[in-house]
C-alpha cells in the first residue's frame, strides 16, 4: 500500500494500548500474539480442520473456466481456484497463497482466515468483495469504527512480499469463502508456472 507506516508496535505496548486507550487502532502488525501462536487459540482448536464448509453458489461461481499460463480464471476473468483429486491437488496460486495468508496476515486475521479479535474473518469477507475491491483494500488500506473502537487496516502498496502475490491471497481466500479448501495446508499442487517465476522476479526486482 501507499501509505504503508514503518512503525511496528511491539506486542507490550499494543496490549497496554488496549487496555488504556477508549479508541483503538489496530494495524496489520500491533498486538501481535507470541510467536507461533494462533491469534485466537480457542477457535483455532475448536473446529474441524476437514471442515471446509462449502457454498455451492460461491463454488459455481468462482468455477475456473480458462487458465492462462497456469493462472485459473473465473467467467469473470478474475483469478480462482482449482481443486482436482478428489479435493487433494490445489494449484499453484492457492497454495502460495495458502503460504503468503500465514506469513503475512494469520497475525490479526486468524489462522486459516478464520478471523480473530484484531480483525475479521476473510473467508467471510471475500464472500462478497469483489477482486476490484479486495486488491484496493490491499493496496490502500481501510479503517472501520465498530462498537467505539477504531480498527485500521494498514496499506501494503509499498511492501512487495504482500503485493507481489495479491492475486495468491485473493485465490487462496475466494477457496476458503467457498469451501473449496479447508483449514489444512496444501499438500500435492502444481507445478509452479514459468510465467510466475518471471513475474514473481519483476515485482521483487530480483
Amino acid at each position: 500500500m501507499h501509505y504503508l507506516s514503518n512503525t511496528i508496535l511491539r506486542p507490550a505496548v499494543a496490549a497496554l494500548a488496549l487496555v488504556t486507550v477508549a479508541v483503538v487502532a489496530v494495524h496489520a502488525e500491533d498486538a501481535k500474539p507470541a510467536a507461533n501462536a494462533p491469534a485466537d487459540p480457542a477457535l483455532a482448536n475448536s473446529l474441524n480442520p476437514n471442515d471446509k464448509e462449502k457454498d455451492e453458489k460461491l463454488l459455481a461461481r468462482d468455477a475456473a473456466v480458462k487458465v492462462d499460463d497456469g493462472k485459473y480464471l473465473d467467467s469473470m476473468g478474475h483469478p480462482t481456484f482449482r481443486v482436482t483429486n478428489e479435493g487433494k491437488k490445489v494449484d499453484w496460486y492457492l497454495y502460495s497463497g495458502y503460504r503468503r495468508y500465514h506469513a503475512e496476515c494469520h497475525v490479526c486475521h486468524g489462522p486459516d482466515a478464520m478471523g480473530s479479535t484484531y480483525a475479521p474473518a476473510l473467508k467471510d469477507s471475500l464472500k462478497r468483495l469483489s477482486y476490484e475491491e479486495f486488491i484496493g483494500i490491499l493496496a490502500g488500506g481501510k479503517r472501520d469504527t465498530e462498537a467505539g473502537q477504531e480498527k485500521v487496516m494498514p496499506a501494503f502498496g509499498d511492501n512487495k512480499n504482500v503485493m507481489c502475490y495479491a492475486d495468491d491471497l485473493y485465490v487462496y481466500l475466494k477457496a476458503r469463502a467457498a469451501g473449496a479448501w479447508g483449514r489444512a495446508r496444501p499438500g500435492e499442487k502444481e507445478e509452479k508456472p514459468e510465467a510466475v517465476k518471471t513475474t514473481e522476479k519483476e515485482c521483487l526486482g530480483g
